[in-house]
């Protein structure tokens, strides 16, 4: 438990310096110590030496009782330094009147008395055996009741969750308080502590801090890093087959690029056999035989390329003799013309001799000339 409060909260000025001795009348008319009473087991007075006592060793006396009681001083049995001079002394308490006395290094100076009630100066323990309990949004946290009259306490709550930056605070009479709002899904940090009321306390002083503890929808946690929700059975077995599928789809690409890389590198060389496979499996190898039936498939396929379909029209025979005749007086026009011309013109080949028959008709022809059937 810490020894030292702050200044604001737990000074007080106490008088009766003792004006006759010449280092009382250098000092002002008052000093300021402090008191606390830890749980009302151990006493603790100190002073600002410094700034009262510079530079000089003083000795603490003190001692419980009326002045009726008339009870033998005792000397500090155990002492607070600051900068190797005494600044304070730690002693147990032993009733709730004290009466403190400050003295020279050799005892015989005094320089300063005061007489006080140790009881406005308790400064409780912290809570004992503290229960929580959550019930949906509501958290009841209690402790068992010290000695202390209940009115001279209070129980203060502080909590945050872990997202909160700071403490959150609820105070309530000794010894149960019951806050609500609390999400069950959250992970929430406590801590609770005692505080002695001004009604029983000169300065309201309050106890450590107890232990912190972790809970999330009433169940107790080591920390808010272990609040995590496990995973269902069917969550895990979607997670895994699609990382499976995501490993192969990868390792598909991976090969992909792979072949890619090594056709860019080291192009394939086409293997001949494939060609020839026909020459071995199907000729023994025998070539003549093998490329006399390649050049016959080659020779009906290209045939079979070029091959046009002929549509024949049949004609009567009327139409087709009526058609020869009007072919002879063109044909024999055009030898009259072709005649005349050629008698002018010596350059032009003499006429061809060849005849063509179609039933009673003859006619001679040039390589010009040409008949349709």
């Amino acid at each position: 438990m810490g020894l030292v409060l702050q200044a604001h909260a737990a000074i007080f000025i106490l008088g009766n310096l003792v004006a006759s001795q010449p280092l009382a009348q250098r000092l002002k008319e008052t000093i300021k110590i402090t008191a606390v009473n830890f749980n009302g087991e151990q006493m603790q007075i100190t002073w600002a030496a410094k700034d009262y006592f510079p530079d000089r060793t003083v000795t603490f006396f003190y001692r419980f009782g009326t002045a009726l009681q008339n009870r033998a001083w005792k000397q500090c049995p155990n002492y607070i330094l600051e900068q190797g001079y005494n600044s304070g002394c730690l002693f147990k308490t032993e009733g709730p009147t004290l009466t403190i006395s400050l003295k020279d290094k050799n005892g015989s100076e005094e320089l300063f008395n005061y007489t006080l009630k140790s009881d406005f100066f308790i400064k409780p323990n912290p809570p004992e055996n503290a229960t929580f309990h959550w019930k949906g949004d509501t958290v009841t946290i209690e402790c068992n009741k010290p000695k202390t009259p209940a009115r001279c306490l209070e129980l203060e709550l502080q909590y945050k969750s872990k997202y909160d930056k700071e403490w959150q605070s609820r105070k309530s009479a000794c010894c149960k308080v019951e806050e609500q709002g609390f999400d069950p899904e959250k992970c929430y940090s406590f801590r609770v502590r005692l505080e002695r009321t001004s009604v029983c306390n000169r300065i309201p002083y309050a106890s450590e801090w107890a232990e912190v503890t972790v809970w999330r929808n009433g169940s107790l946690l080591d920390s808010c890093a272990d609040d995590i929700k496990p995973l269902s059975d069917n969550v895990i077995l979607l997670i895994s087959v699609l990382a499976v599928l995501l490993v192969i789809f990868l390792l598909q690409i991976f090969v992909c690029k792979c072949q890619r890389f090594q056709k860019s590198v080291m192009p394939v060389i086409p293997d001949p056999k494939h060609i020839f496979s026909d020459l071995f499996n199907d000729h023994n190898g025998n070539f003549q035989e093998w490329i006399d039936k390649t050049e016959n498939a080659m020779g009906q396929t290209k045939m079979e390329c070029v091959e046009h379909e002929c549509i024949i029209e049949e004609r009567t025979e009327q139409e087709n003799e009526k058609e020869a005749s009007e072919k002879l007086c063109e044909l024999s026009n055009m030898n009259e013309r072709d005649y005349l011309s050629s008698a002018h013109n010596t350059c032009l080949p003499p006429p061809a001799s060849d005849t063509v028959s179609f039933r009673s008709f003859k006619f001679c022809m040039n390589e010009d000339m040409y008949v349709i059937l």
